[in-house]
């Protein structure tokens, strides 16, 4: 696997956005679903519509089988997500048992090959610099939640990692920015 970049910058981020949106909903959703999460990709192609939706509405929280540990992982899914999975919804026409990013040619979901080309082609229009490819969702997930004050050490969990050190290297961060976190507790 070749080494990606995190996008570290909202500005593109919301560029990229732009972009998809302006093209498929599908693959917003997908984006927003990799930033907001830290998904490997292979878990977001393999999501199901009742992995996230159940009684009509949102699920709070994605629950997945980790395929390192075995074990039960839950993830968020924010006010960000929701909103674009709605909007997706409401175009898509969904049932339970349809993968959430579905192929347009087949009930199957999207290969890692379309999903890289997806998020590449965005990245390369808003002129984003460095290696970009489907692992960039994770690691800019996890670039800026260590930015809002998430402890690395709930990151090194997330992400498997051994260290401190090889988890601040995966998501892109260097010593003067770690100096440089905002913890923004407003009791």
């Amino acid at each position: 696997m070749e080494y990606v970049d995190p996008i570290k910058d909202v500005e593109s981020i919301n560029a990229i956005k732009r972009i998809l949106s302006s093209h498929s909903q599908r693959d917003l959703l997908l984006f927003v679903f990799g930033i907001n999460t830290g998904l490997r990709i292979s878990d977001l192609l393999a999501l199901k519509l009742s992995d996230v939706w159940e009684d009509g509405r949102i699920k709070e929280f994605l629950l997945i089988q980790d395929e390192k540990s075995g074990e039960e992982k839950a993830y968020y899914i924010n006010n960000r997500i929701q909103e674009e999975l709605l909007k997706y919804l409401a175009l898509a026409r969904l049932r339970g048992s349809d993968y959430l990013f579905k192929s347009k040619k087949d009930n199957l979901p999207i290969t890692r090959q379309q999903a890289y080309r997806i998020i590449n082609h965005a990245a390369r229009q808003v002129g984003i610099p460095g290696k970009i490819g489907t692992h960039t969702l994770r690691k800019t997930f996890g670039y800026h939640a260590f930015r809002a004050g998430v402890a690395v050490s709930l990151l090194m969990k997330a992400f498997h990692h051994h260290s401190p050190s090889e988890t601040l290297k995966y998501i892109g961060i260097n010593k003067e920015e770690t100096r440089l976190i905002k913890v923004n507790v407003n009791l």
